[in-house]
């Protein structure tokens, strides 16, 4: 057996990308230990995931100007990550008032409501909701 554990997404700052998961998107860190790069150097472990779920964000410090380059570009500026949340109208609502920039307006399609947003990297993530009966 075998399952997807963790993706990373390349950040600025530890602290700063973990208040932005936590409080805007309402991940819970799942962990954050003292590690150390190939060389020796001081980083850290970090990872947050939605409440419940088994697949975390491994959040890692850039490291270096090619990493720092990559910072928010990790997709060549398409929708990279997709939150898929039961209640879209009151999580997109919870967002909007922690400050989450959408680039677009929330819209229905055939696979349910979804509007697109940047993380604090600049990354961009479609929200997801389920498909609304008319």
């Amino acid at each position: 057996m075998a399952f997807l554990r963790l993706t990373a997404i390349i950040v600025e700052d530890y602290d700063e990308a973990i208040a932005f998961f936590t409080h805007a998107l309402g991940f819970e860190l799942a962990e954050d230990t003292p590690a150390h790069t190939n060389d020796g150097r001081a980083k850290r472990w970090v990872v947050v995931r939605p409440p419940g779920a088994e697949t975390g964000i491994l959040l890692a410090r850039a490291d270096g100007e090619h990493q720092t380059a990559a910072i928010g570009d990790q997709h060549a500026g398409r929708v990279g990550f997709f939150l898929q949340v039961d209640d879209f109208d009151t999580t997109y609502r919870h967002m909007r008032a922690a400050g989450v920039e959408f680039l677009t307006e929330p819209r229905t399609e055939p696979y349910g409501q979804v509007a697109v947003f940047r993380d604090i990297a600049g990354n961009r993530w479609d929200l997801l909701g389920p498909a609304t009966s008319t």
